[in-house]
């Protein structure tokens, strides 16, 4: 094995070049997962976008989501690291390198900067910011670390990444949020329930090695994709419930089909998951979780698209 190879910092062209440019920084940059953040940036969009009607976002809602992305978000998953200190491969983040000293205190920094500069914006984002920060640091902080309890890290999860990342998208213009679009955004709680214990499935070894017990884990992969079928079906009734308290009266036919969409390709990649996961490994749980966040975009797009034709 090559040194390039072996050495996490040193695995691919951007990271050499990372370490050139950045040296003993790199692994802090890594382990707030940059490659997270347009994932994210889109869930958080899509509240902004729904509220303002495709308006392009002013300066305080640029603002808002690099903190929410970059402060928060990044800062809860380098904090998880930091407790964690996994060895494989976890949610975008491959090779992931070596805990960096001080880690968790850098993570703490950031997020804590990030609601300082939050401070002015809105105040139902601020409001969100605190418990979203609250909910991190009881996910992976000793001694709480719910993510050890399974059906409390799922729960924490839904919440967070499911309906209050594009929440604070929408908080972002100070529109009170009405029942219609309400229910829009917490149809994404269900989903990325469903999501959640996608992203666990092929970490059970090292989760069980911790002593981390799991939703996964307690569950199975057999019923932890049953509940993903069942879940991601709840997001999408939720969906159309809210089409049917906004009347829907123009191209009712054309939006149905962009929710439709995706929905088709939610159950396209998790009912085969569902029926041969026993025999998968966890390279093909890995790539079965990637192939998900595919089907995660889509109904962002096919959300965003339906609401605002």
């Amino acid at each position: 094995m090559t040194t390039t190879t072996a050495d996490p910092l040193r695995a691919t062209p951007a990271r050499r070049l990372g370490a050139r440019l950045l040296g003993p920084a790199l692994p802090y940059l890594l382990h707030l997962r940059p490659m997270e953040w347009p994932i994210l940036a889109g869930h958080t969009l899509i509240g902004w976008l729904l509220a303002t009607g495709l308006a392009w976002p002013d300066g305080r809602a640029w603002l808002g989501l690099a903190l929410w992305v970059i402060a928060l978000n990044g800062g809860t998953l380098a904090i998880n690291s930091a407790f964690d200190r996994d060895e494989g491969d976890v949610a975008y983040l491959r090779s992931p390198p070596p805990v960096p000293r001080g880690l968790a205190g850098f993570a703490m920094a950031l997020m804590l900067l990030g609601l300082a500069l939050a401070w002015p914006l809105p105040s139902t984002f601020r409001l969100l910011y605190i418990a979203a920060l609250v909910l991190s640091i009881a996910y992976s902080v000793p001694p709480l670390r719910f993510k050890r309890i399974g059906g409390v890290d799922w729960v924490i999860n839904m919440l967070g990444f499911g309906t209050f990342t594009p929440w604070a998208g929408w908080a972002l213009t100070g529109r009170p949020l009405d029942l219609e679009h309400g229910l829009i955004l917490w149809a994404f709680c269900p989903l990325f329930a469903a999501l959640y214990p996608l992203t666990q499935l092929y970490q059970m070894d090292e989760d069980r090695a911790r002593g981390d017990r799991t939703l996964v884990l307690r569950l199975g992969p057999d019923r932890s994709l049953a509940m993903a079928i069942i879940l991601t079906l709840v997001a999408f009734v939720m969906l159309a419930a809210a089409a049917w308290v906004g009347g829907w009266p123009d191209a009712a036919g054309l939006r149905l089909a962009l929710l439709a969409l995706p929905l088709v390709g939610w159950l396209a990649v998790l009912v085969p998951w569902w029926r041969h996961c026993e025999s998968w490994s966890s390279a093909m749980h890995q790539r079965g979780m990637y192939q998900a966040l595919v089907a995660w975009a889509l109904t962002d797009a096919g959300v965003l698209l339906a609401w605002t034709l």
